[in-house]
């Protein structure tokens, strides 16, 4: 396959082959999850947003599915914030930035958040029908938007050269509301380092002039729609981020 260049996560390896990088996929995962993310990858490439450009999907001898894509020189965000601690801070303005960016957007072929987010709570699983239905009716009354929303814009998916920021890892992209976006953003930095993760919801709404009680009001909303991805890392945090908020 090539030499490795990521760790593994729960669905998919890394390999870089040559000029190529090859995502491949857990046995067992949907093809037309596959097919999704080279579709929206290649989609954010039309809109001018650098990614590494998509040169097919394939199916390995084992049944495994991979997804081939450009390889892109560089170090992720994430690599650079361990290096240069003193420019963390320039970095997740930069970051902020780029979400603003992706934000002008509008993807097409590209589902609704909410409707996406409300079919994700409806079948989670342990969750009181009183917390879902507080849940299902704060998310019907939220802004309806249109802006491009990555899905999982943090350091890890971002790769930094002189030609610019690369933004990696498209299957969980959806048009809806910018604030939704920040929200699940602020969830994954807070995974790792919770100062962080203020910092950067608190420069966000500086740069745009978003209340932070408003993106907070999301927090519980992306919690409980990331509870359906059965992530271990990240269940105690959302579980306890379901009811931080007041969601009456």
């Amino acid at each position: 396959m090539g030499e490795k260049v990521l760790l593994s996560s729960e669905n998919h390896e890394i390999y870089r082959d040559g000029d190529t990088v090859v995502k491949v996929y857990c046995k067992g995962f949907p093809k037309s999850e596959v097919l999704r993310e080279a579709m929206y990858q290649s989609l954010a490439e039309e809109l001018g947003i650098l990614v590494p450009k998509v040169l097919g999907v394939t199916e390995l001898e084992d049944g495994q599915l991979g997804l081939i894509s450009q390889f892109v020189e560089g170090k992720t965000l994430a690599q650079l914030m361990k290096e240069n601690p003193d420019k963390k801070e320039e970095y997740l303005k930069k970051m902020v930035e780029l979400q603003v960016e992706l934000s002008s957007k509008e993807g097409p072929l590209i589902p609704e958040l909410k409707a996406k987010m409300d079919a994700q709570i409806k079948q989670l699983k342990g969750l009181d029908d009183i917390t879902r239905f507080e849940i299902m009716t704060k998310l019907n009354g939220m802004p309806d938007h249109r802006k491009l929303c990555h899905g999982e814009l943090y350091p890890e998916n971002i790769i930094v050269n002189e030609k610019g920021w690369y933004v990696l890892d498209w299957i969980h992209a959806a048009n809806g509301n910018v604030s939704a976006d920040v929200a699940r953003t602020y969830l994954l930095l807070a995974l790792e380092d919770k100062e962080m993760a203020e910092t950067y919801l608190s420069l966000f709404c500086a740069r745009t002039r978003t209340e932070k009680a408003y993106v907070q009001s999301w927090l519980p909303l992306v919690a409980a729609a990331q509870l359906t991805k059965k992530r271990r890392k990240e269940a105690e945090l959302l579980e306890s981020l379901i009811n931080i908020c007041d969601i009456d």
